[in-house]
């Protein structure tokens, strides 16, 4: 074990979670990768150096495949710190929006969390650990066809207080690290995403089709030119582990502190007009 200690990643496979788990790695960290399939966890081991990153496989709405990740954790010492980064993002119009499809949001993004919290806590209470949870800017600020996604955001915004409040006499501290667009595969997979649920729901799909790709194409353009980096994130991700005092949330970049003021600050009034040019053609 390193000297800063073991620390679970989930949703390790690609994206944020992987660049997030090669820097704790880098950063002197033992890092347990959750990842659902063996090859990802053998990628992101062959990236770290010679043994600080520890493939653990099983998928966070799995509670058996949960509980066995748990005890190899504990077989090997215990994790000091848990990063609940595993996702997924439905995008549709809510009228087009299967109840599977919105089961499958949620599972993933607030059940599967919370399962893996239960889970590993035990191991986090005895080493007086961390939990950071990765949601992002939608989890203050709902928009137009991102309904879903930002039902699980503020979920896991409200379960990240009721965690932080529960654990802190208890010597566990939990952060919300929440990053705005980046270019990362899950534009891709949102895309895809789209054009199922769209397929699924021809009655209504055309009256939403038109604006709902222009939504889709604005957002994607909106990561391809953001000028937030998986390297940010993960320093954030970083400093809510290791500062001596961290901050409750750690917004990154200048749209996520933007969506957190402006929920903050604006009327519900004033916050629906901005958003109505976005679903009117």
């Amino acid at each position: 074990m390193s000297a800063r200690g073991t620390v679970l990643v989930t949703g390790a496979s690609s994206g944020l979670g992987r660049h997030c788990a090669l820097t704790l790695a880098r950063s002197g960290f033992t890092v347990l990768a959750g990842v659902r399939r063996g090859t990802d966890g053998e990628r992101i081991a062959a990236d770290a150096r010679p043994g600080a990153v520890h493939p653990l496989r099983f998928d966070v709405t799995d509670e058996d495949a949960v509980r066995a990740a748990a005890a190899e954790a504990e077989r090997l010492g215990g994790i000091r710190g848990l990063v609940n980064n595993a996702g997924i993002c439905v995008s549709a119009p809510l009228e087009c929006l299967p109840p599977d499809e919105l089961r499958r949001q949620l599972e993933i993004n607030v059940v599967g969390q919370v399962s893996v919290t239960q889970a590993f806590l035990p191991q986090l209470r005895r080493h007086r650990g961390r939990i950071v949870n990765v949601t992002s800017g939608l989890g203050s600020l709902a928009v137009p066809y991102m309904g879903a996604y930002a039902m699980a955001q503020f979920a896991k915004e409200a379960m990240s207080d009721a965690l932080r409040r529960e654990l802190a006499p208890l010597g566990v501290r939990v952060s919300v690290v929440q990053p705005g667009a980046i270019l990362t595969p899950i534009w891709d997979k949102v895309s895809d995403t789209a054009d199922e649920v769209l397929a699924r729901s021809p009655d209504v799909a055309d009256t939403y089709r038109d604006v709902f790709t222009r939504f889709l194409r604005g957002n994607a353009e909106g990561a391809r030119t953001s000028r937030t980096t998986p390297d940010d994130v993960a320093r954030a991700v970083l400093r809510a582990l290791t500062a001596a005092r961290p901050r409750t949330r750690y917004p990154v970049g200048r749209d996520a502190r933007s969506a957190v003021r402006l929920a903050r600050l604006l009327p519900d009034g004033l916050l629906d007009r901005r958003f109505v040019p976005l679903t009117h053609t």
